[in-house]
C-alpha cells in the first residue's frame, strides 16, 4: 500500500506530554493503517511558529495556541482550526512563599516577568483587575521567549512570573513544593479557553485523508489516557532527556484536559465565544470578528475513534428501506468528480439497491468514500450483490 506523506507541526519547542496522543497513534501504526505516513516535528523558531509554517504550505497540519489561529483568521491567512487539543487554559501565575504575595491584586508593586505579548499583557491585567487591584501598579518585567521560574524568583531576579504552564513548567522547580504558589488563570477569572486546537493551512486540502488522520489521533489520545505506563515508554523514545517522574505527573495532569464529555476533539462554542468577546475587548481581535470563519464546521463535533476504513467493493447486507442515518452519512459525502460519475454509471437493481441501506456508514467511512477510485469490475460488483 501506497502511504500519503503527512506533516504534523507540534506547538513547542520540543515535544512534550500535550503531544502524547498523536505519538500514540503514530507508534501503534493506526496511521499507517489508514494509509498515512506521518512525520510528527517541531517548528523552526528562526522562521516563526507553527501556524506561519502552516501559511507557507511547510506542514498539512499543525498544533496552536486558540489566540494566534483568530489573529491570523482575522488578517484572512488561509488557516483553519479542525479539533481541540486541550478543554482548559494551562497558564499560570507563579511566586514563592514569603513575598507577601497571597492573591492576583498582592501583585500591585511587584516585579512579574513574563513575555509581554498583547495577549499576555492583557490577561495579566485582567487578572489583576478581576481581583480588584491595580494592574498599572505592577511592573512587568519583559523575559522574552525564556519564562522564568519559581528558582528565580527565589533567587530575587523577580516576584513573580506569568505564562508557565501547571501540566508542564512548574513540575520542573527546585523549589520544595511547600514554597511555591500556583496560580492556573482559569481559577483567577480568565474566560475560558482552549488552550490549543490543531489546524490546517493550505498544503492540506483532502477531506478524506484529514477524516483518516483524525480518527487514528482520537484513537492516540485514548490509548495516552487509558495506558500511561505504555505511554511514557513511548514518550521516553521522543524527549529521553527529561526525567520520568516528571513525565508522568505532566501526562496524569494533563491527559484530562483532552477530553469534553469523554469525547475528543470538539472545538466548543461556550469556549470560544467568550474568548474571541475577550480577544476583541483587548483590541487584540476586530470587534465584529467571528470565530466561526476560523474553524471547520466539522470540528464543532466529536471526532469519529472507530478506525477508519478503505471501502472496496463487496457484498453488502441486506436491508428493506435506507435509514436516516445511512442516508445523512451519504448526504456528506464530498464525492470527487471520478468516483461520482463511477456511481452515476451504476444500473443498481432493486435488490442491491436495497442492500444500501444497511451500511451503517461512520463519518470517516463515509469520507472515504469520496477517494474511491472505481473499477469497471468493482461497478459490475455492485449491481450484482447476491440477496
Amino acid at each position: 500500500m501506497t502511504l500519503t506523506h503527512v506533516r504534523v507541526m507540534l506547538e513547542y519547542f520540543h515535544p512534550w506530554t500535550n503531544a502524547a496522543g498523536l505519538y500514540m497513534a503514530s507508534h501503534q501504526g493506526w496511521y499507517r493503517d489508514a494509509g498515512l505516513d506521518v512525520e510528527l516535528t517541531v517548528f523552526d523558531p528562526l522562521r516563526g511558529d507553527t501556524l506561519e509554517h502552516l501559511v507557507r504550505g511547510e506542514a498539512h497540519l499543525g498544533v496552536f495556541p486558540t489566540n494566534r489561529l483568530l489573529v491570523r483568521s482575522a488578517a484572512g491567512q488561509p488557516v483553519h482550526g479542525v479539533a481541540s487539543i486541550n478543554h482548559r487554559g494551562m497558564e499560570t501565575i507563579q511566586t514563592v512563599a514569603g513575598r507577601g504575595i497571597a492573591r492576583p491584586r498582592d501583585l500591585e508593586g511587584k516585579r512579574l516577568a513574563l513575555n509581554p505579548t498583547p495577549r499576555g499583557v492583557a490577561m495579566v491585567r485582567h487578572l489583576i483587575a478581576a481581583d480588584g487591584g491595580n494592574p498599572d501598579a505592577v511592573t512587568l518585567v519583559d523575559s522574552g521567549y525564556r519564562e522564568l521560574s519559581v528558582d528565580d524568583i527565589a533567587a530575587g531576579t523577580v516576584d513573580a512570573t506569568f505564562g508557565g504552564y501547571w501540566a508542564w513548567d512548574a513540575l520542573f522547580a527546585q523549589l520544595p513544593g511547600s514554597e511555591r504558589i500556583v496560580w492556573p488563570v482559569d481559577e483567577l477569572g480568565a474566560p475560558p479557553y482552549h488552550s490549543y486546537l490543531l489546524g490546517t493551512g493550505p498544503a492540506l486540502t483532502d477531506p478524506s485523508l484529514l477524516a483518516a488522520f483524525l480518527s487514528a489521533t482520537a484513537r492516540g489520545y485514548r490509548a495516552a489516557t487509558d495506558d500511561p505506563a505504555g505511554t511514557l515508554d513511548v514518550l521516553d523514545r521522543v524527549i529521553p532527556y527529561f526525567p520520568r517522574p516528571i513525565l508522568a505527573r505532566s501526562l496524569e495532569l494533563i491527559a484530562p484536559t483532552w477530553w469534553h464529555e469523554n469525547h475528543w476533539g470538539t472545538i466548543r462554542p461556550e469556549l470560544m465565544t467568550p474568548y474571541t468577546e475577550w480577544l476583541a475587548a483587548n483590541e487584540i481581535l476586530p470587534p465584529t470578528f467571528d470565530w466561526r470563519q476560523a474553524v471547520n464546521p466539522a470540528a464543532r463535533t466529536p471526532v469519529d475513534e472507530t478506525p477508519a476504513t478503505t471501502v472496496a467493493a463487496s457484498p453488502f447486507a441486506p436491508a428493506a428501506s435506507l435509514t436516516s442515518a445511512a442516508a445523512a452519512s451519504l448526504a456528506e459525502v464530498p464525492f470527487t468528480s471520478a468516483a461520482a460519475a463511477s456511481l452515476a454509471e451504476v444500473p443498481f437493481t432493486s435488490a442491491a439497491a436495497a442492500s444500501l441501506a444497511e451500511v451503517p456508514f461512520t463519518s470517516a467511512a463515509a469520507a472515504s468514500l469520496a477517494e474511491v477510485p472505481f473499477t469497471s469490475a468493482a461497478v459490475a460488483s455492485l449491481t450484482e450483490v447476491p440477496r
